[in-house]
């Protein structure tokens, strides 16, 4: 070997120590790098994606629109529970409600009754757990099919209907309509699993004959 090329192959033998030691710490430093790449995408991010500056308290102005819309939700063997229908629905995240204009509801329970819920304007909970019904408010109950329970019906202006529990309940006049028989008070507290119906009030009650049997 030379003397000239000494100094080259020590050279080399440095850079190849060098090399090595370098990639060794290789890993540390692109994770370094991406961490500080992800830094700066979130500080400069919309809030909506999380980055920027801290939200302050959510105001009382609607997140997101619905018009002409129908919405259904499943339960998790993929039975239908529900549908709600409407002209247009606001969001508002401070209180996670939904106000629906000119809304239809229909749900369905395990043994195939329905109830139908309408309005002028209906207020829904996170969950379309829990429905406030505003203005010429509806909400009939039809049995399953080959029971001999009665069709309900409720009417007012102000109804309060608990889809999950089967509750309605009114601090206002309502009618209450039950196969034939038909019932007005000034407030209402009912019960379908129970089967208790508390009108408070002026109560006036018509009460229609069972059919005579054949």
């Amino acid at each position: 070997m030379s003397t000239a090329a000494l100094p080259l192959g020590r050279a080399w033998r440095w850079l190849r120590h060098t090399w090595d030691r370098i990639a060794i710490y290789l890993p540390v430093m692109l994770m370094g790098l991406m961490a500080l790449g992800t830094y700066w995408l979130a500080s400069n991010t919309p809030a909506l994606l999380g980055g920027g500056e801290k939200r302050g308290p959510l105001s009382h102005e609607p997140d997101y629109f619905m018009r002409n819309f129908s919405v259904k939700t499943f339960e998790p063997n993929g039975r239908l529970k529900s549908e709600v229908f409407g002209t247009e629905a606001r969001h508002y995240p401070d209180t996670d409600t939904l106000e629906i204009d000119r809304p239809r509801i229909l749900s369905y329970d395990e043994g195939g009754a329905l109830t139908v819920a309408t309005a002028r304007r209906a207020i829904s909970n996170g969950d379309g757990s829990e429905v406030q019904l505003i203005g010429d408010a509806v909400v009939t109950r039809t049995p399953p099919p080959g029971t001999d329970t009665p069709r309900m019906e409720f009417q007012g202006e102000f109804l309060h209907a608990f889809l999950n529990t089967e509750k309605v309940r009114s601090h206002k006049p309502v009618t209450l309509i039950r196969g034939n028989d038909r019932f007005t008070a000034e407030q209402l507290d009912y019960d379908n699993l129970d089967r208790v119906m508390d009108l408070r009030g002026r109560v006036r009650g018509t009460l229609m004959p069972p059919k005579a049997q054949p």
